[in-house]
């Protein structure tokens, strides 16, 4: 409780209550018009009753600054407007009552602001810290002390509320991403181990043929053969071990062959591919991409041209998928689709971008290095 203590009260603090907002700037706006609103007002108000040492810039630097410190350390915000409360009250005009009305609209929004954003006992400590300066400052009796200093605890939680939901929020929004990253990294090791797989058998094939196809081989090499294929053999069974751990209980093996460079005009039938040979590994990447591309498309602009180009060049496949402006989104998705894609591309070393084009349409460009064989 010292540390929380010593955090409200003295160290540096840069929680932002408006982060992650969807219209962020037009919210700091709106935020820094109404603070100018309110301390021109509050200043206004001190001029009119009475300012005979002229204070009133010095309350409404406090009252400005309250709202611009709010977009980027709340509790920051706090501190200044509690001290400005106090100035107010014990310097200033120590006849008028702390909490006017400029004064509500002025410190509950910097009291809901801190309970949004912190934790439960950051808002208990400013709680308790604000309820002994009201009642340090004001002297109210207590018929009117204790229903003032419920309301502000009551602020306090009500911003607590919703910034616990927003929290919640966030977390399952987070779990369900990783979650999905974790599934789709999953489904990538499946069918790398297919393609390696295939591989692998090819070279069991080659080791127990190796004594019937060369002519003249010596007793050592049928037995260095025979060990290399029951390596081969075993290096097999443990990756179809490591299969069943990153498959679902509820999936079932998928015994087809995994797609390639050629499958991908099947999704496109305009998609311009070069005709290479690439490995295995890599065409069924492309084909991802391309597929993932043009799913992501459909979705989030449905009716829009498409146009898949794939080509070899410098040693390097270079995907280009791009999709014109189309018709309003359907949803879905969440990231989680280019993400894999990323991912997959990751895995042979090469590089990936997404991002919208001058004419509204959007376009997923990937190059993957290619070592020939």
């Amino acid at each position: 409780m010292i540390r929380t203590l010593l955090q409200v009260v003295l160290l540096r603090d840069r929680t932002r209550v408006f982060e992650g907002f969807r219209y962020r700037h037009l919210v700091t706006v709106a935020v820094l018009v109404y603070g100018l609103v309110i301390a021109i007002g509050t200043s206004s108000q001190y001029v009119t009753l009475a300012d005979p040492d002229g204070w009133w810039p010095l309350l409404f630097a406090l009252v400005a600054g309250s709202f611009v410190f709010l977009l980027r350390s709340t509790l920051a915000a706090w501190r200044l407007a509690t001290a400005g409360l106090l100035v107010t009250r014990m310097l200033l005009y120590s006849e008028l009552p702390v909490f006017g009305a400029l004064q509500w609209c002025w410190y509950l929004p910097v009291l809901l602001a801190v309970g949004m954003i912190h934790s439960g006992r950051v808002v208990l400590v400013v709680g308790v810290l604000t309820a002994g300066m009201v009642a340090g400052v004001t002297g109210l009796s207590s018929d009117y002390l204790l229903p003032l200093i419920g309301f502000l605890f009551l602020v306090l939680l009500a911003g607590y509320a919703v910034g616990s939901r927003g929290r919640a929020e966030r977390r399952f929004h987070e779990e369900r991403d990783e979650k999905a990253a974790l599934v789709e990294r999953a489904r990538i090791a499946r069918e790398m181990h297919d393609v390696v797989a295939h591989h692998m058998s090819l070279v069991v094939v080659r080791c127990e043929t190796a004594p019937y196809r060369i002519e003249g081989l010596s007793e050592a090499g049928v037995r260095e053969f025979a060990e290399l294929g029951a390596a081969a053999r075993a290096a097999i069974t443990d990756m179809q071990q490591l299969l069943g751990v990153l498959r679902a209980e509820d999936q079932r093996v998928e015994r087809v062959p995994q797609p390639g460079l050629a499958d991908i005009r099947a999704l496109d039938g305009g998609a311009s591919v070069d005709d290479v040979e690439v490995p295995e590994a890599v065409g069924l990447t492309a084909y991802r991409i391309v597929q993932e591309a043009l799913t992501n498309a459909g979705r989030h602009a449905p009716g829009s041209t498409t146009s898949v180009s794939v080509d070899l060049v410098d040693g390097e496949l270079r995907i280009v998928v791009r999709n014109t402006a189309g018709g309003a989104s359907l949803g879905g998705g969440g990231g989680n689709g280019l993400r894999g894609m990323r991912e997959r591309v990751a895995v042979h070393g090469g590089s990936m971008s997404a991002e919208p084009t001058a004419d509204g349409g959007f376009e997923v460009r990937a190059v993957i290095p290619v070592v020939l064989r």
